[in-house]
């Protein structure tokens, strides 16, 4: 059997995805939060307002899946439902103050940790690379 052709990449960037995805959750504010709940919070921030729906299809999972996330987020005082304002039979979820400032907090302590280790641990040329790839990776994360 042979081995698709970008098998080896996939599987080492697998790796390093997930190292440094623990790293950064480590560095965290809401480092007790799960990946599922924190993409949850990042995607509200982003977007707004969001249904139960709306949510776990930007997220790839399970109504129900998304239903126990925003549960437990609902649960910390992180996220607040609401009414939707166009179809008042739905419900839309909203982060709290508390929330944005849990999920604000965790950002800058991420983004202050990849910052200095970037500036630390890599030379400039490795700098540059590094800011290349992004938009490459973005990318491969589209729908």
């Amino acid at each position: 059997m042979t081995e698709a052709p970008h098998a080896r990449t996939a599987d080492e960037l697998t790796t390093v995805i997930a190292q440094l995805s623990r790293r950064l959750r480590a560095v965290a504010a809401e480092g007790a939060l799960t990946p599922s709940q924190v993409s949850v919070m990042a995607r509200i921030r982003r977007h707004g307002p969001a249904t139960t729906a709306a949510l776990a299809r930007g997220e790839f999972v399970r109504p129900q899946s998304m239903r126990t996330t925003l549960g437990a987020l609902e649960e910390r005082g992180l996220v607040a439902r609401a009414a939707d304002p166009t179809d008042g039979r739905q419900v839309v979820f909203s982060l709290t103050p508390a929330g944005a400032a849990l999920y604000g907090s965790g950002r800058q302590a991420r983004r202050s940790w990849l910052a200095d280790a970037i500036d630390t641990r890599l030379d400039p040329a490795e700098q540059r690379a590094l800011a290349e790839i992004v938009p490459v990776l973005q990318r491969l994360v589209q729908s």
